[in-house]
């Protein structure tokens, strides 16, 4: 029965029902845009900001209020230790569901450790889901497939009164936000302008630096960054010269001598490869991790029945391990951090065979850096 829908309504988000802990039935997808977590010292007012992962080595609390409300408790009871006094904690997490615009799911406003949270009343500070805007997505659909394979987008909806905080990656050269719903009141901190946007407009963000998006008009406001990661299309085009000149020194068409930092090409797929040339190093890189990829595609049915079991023992592993300390934990207390810190390595230990991702994209490989 759904009792989870109706009785213990403060599990629900966006999606009614305890998905976060039942079977992992991929009913949602879900990414994440942009994380930020700011405390405020209760007694100084000083506001400063926190790694997300700092404390813990969980990621599902950006999705659950109940987690979020506990992880908030645990920082209010840690950031003492280090002269932060009755911190306040707040979230400004984003997220988008089933490849919808990204947008806030907590209220930013609030700060949660003193927030109300009850497992038998809605989530107050919970953000609604901006429903009214589901049919753009057709037209981002549309908007996706006429650009280019180096141009990139992300599409944003946000609240009345509310603004979003970005800091554009050095990597992202020519990045522009484009109103498509609403207006919009962009800020540019470092050269202390501001533009105000209707929908049709457009303007540039400096890479490097931060700029606030504000929402002005009466209703929610949709747009979109458009940019190009001009690092990694620089390194594709190194990359593509490198496999040429790669194809010509095997079929002997190079009549020019090699210089010393890409003499490495001309080594056997299967020698120990020193290169000095950071692209080049990169290049090779690549190179192994496609043909170690096309050998797993290509493997046999007793091999990747082997793979799978291997992993699985592996994630059931660490479950019982983890598991185990953190009972133990509750009922004798810590231990010395280094003897934690061997437990949890310990446990964390991963399948030899490997996990699977060899064939992430290139940004990934390369440190793409996100909006």
């Amino acid at each position: 029965m759904p009792y989870s829908h109706f009785i213990t309504r403060g599990y629900n988000n966006w999606t009614n029902g305890l998905y976060g802990y039942s079977w992992d039935m991929m009913v949602h997808s879900r990414s994440h845009q942009h994380v930020k977590i700011t405390y405020k010292d209760g007694k100084t007012g000083d506001v400063g900001y926190l790694n997300p992962g700092v404390f813990t080595q969980s990621r599902r609390w950006k999705d659950h209020g109940d987690m979020l409300k506990q992880y908030a408790t645990c920082l209010n009871e840690l950031l003492p230790r280090y002269n932060i006094t009755d911190p306040e904690i707040y979230f400004d997490i984003w997220v988008s569901i089933n490849e919808r615009f990204q947008q806030r799911i907590f209220d930013p406003r609030v700060d949660i450790v003193k927030a109300d949270w009850s497992p038998f009343k809605p989530n107050s500070w919970l953000m609604p889901l901006l429903v009214d805007l589901s049919p753009w997505r057709t037209k981002f659909q549309e908007i996706e497939g006429s650009l280019d394979n180096q141009t990139e987008i992300v599409f944003i909806a946000d609240f009345p009164g509310l603004h979003l905080e970005n800091f554009v990656s050095e990597d992202l050269g020519n990045t522009s936000i484009h109103v498509l719903q609403g207006q919009v009141n962009v800020e540019v901190v470092a050269e202390k302008k501001n533009y105000t946007l209707q929908p049709g407009e457009q303007t540039k963000v400096p890479a490097g630096d931060y700029h606030k998006v504000y929402t002005v008009s009466e209703g929610p406001s949709c747009y979109m960054y458009v940019y190009v990661n001009t690092t990694e299309a620089a390194l594709q085009e190194n990359f593509t010269k490198l496999l040429e000149l790669q194809e010509r020194v095997r079929n002997g068409t190079e009549t020019e001598p090699l210089p010393p930092e890409l003499q490495p090409l001309m080594a056997a797929e299967d020698d120990e490869i020193n290169a000095t040339d950071p692209i080049v190093q990169l290049f090779l890189k690549r190179q192994r991790r496609m043909k170690e990829v096309k050998k797993r595609r290509e493997a046999g049915t007793l091999e990747r029945l082997e793979r799978f079991a291997v992993k699985k023992y592996y994630t059931i592993r660490r479950g019982f391990l983890m598991t185990a300390i953190a009972m133990r934990n509750l009922v004798v207390g810590l231990p010395p951090l280094e003897q934690l810190t061997r437990e949890v390595t310990y446990a964390n230990m991963k399948a030899p065979l490997g996990d699977g991702k060899e064939d992430e994209r290139l940004k990934d490989e390369v440190g793409h850096g996100e909006l």
